[in-house]
């Protein structure tokens, strides 16, 4: 029986890879060996990235509502904690909007929160 060399799955492999590589300068394009480095760290750098940006978002909505809470009178951490005596429970996302888009219902939570911390 004749040998069935594996060019075929080789290629597939190598265009998948350098499909993912298309856009990237010089060698990181063109030749396999550079490219797959490239895609390999790229792929890595997209997974903790998708992770960092929850970080990223979670740290934009405790600076919204630490400035609008400053502007009321009162600190971050008191706010929270007040709000955690008083059994209201949001999140710190919707909060945030609060603080952006509704500043009368912020002022009113923040009344809350002073008057239970």
């Amino acid at each position: 029986m004749a040998r069935i060399k594996g060019g075929l799955n080789a290629r597939k492999k190598h265009n998948r890879v350098l499909k993912l590589a298309k856009g990237y300068r010089g060698a990181r394009s063109k030749q396999y060996r550079v490219a797959k480095q490239s895609v390999m760290r790229a792929l890595t750098s997209a997974f903790a990235g998708r992770k960092q940006k929850k970080r990223d978002f979670r740290s934009l909505w405790i600076t919204r509502i630490n400035a609008a809470a400053r502007a009321n009178g009162i600190s971050y951490s008191k706010l929270m904690y007040g709000l955690k005596n008083a059994g209201v429970d949001i999140n710190r996302k919707m909060l945030s909007e609060m603080a952006v888009s509704d500043a009368e219902g912020f002022r009113t939570l923040a009344e809350l929160a002073k008057s239970r911390a």
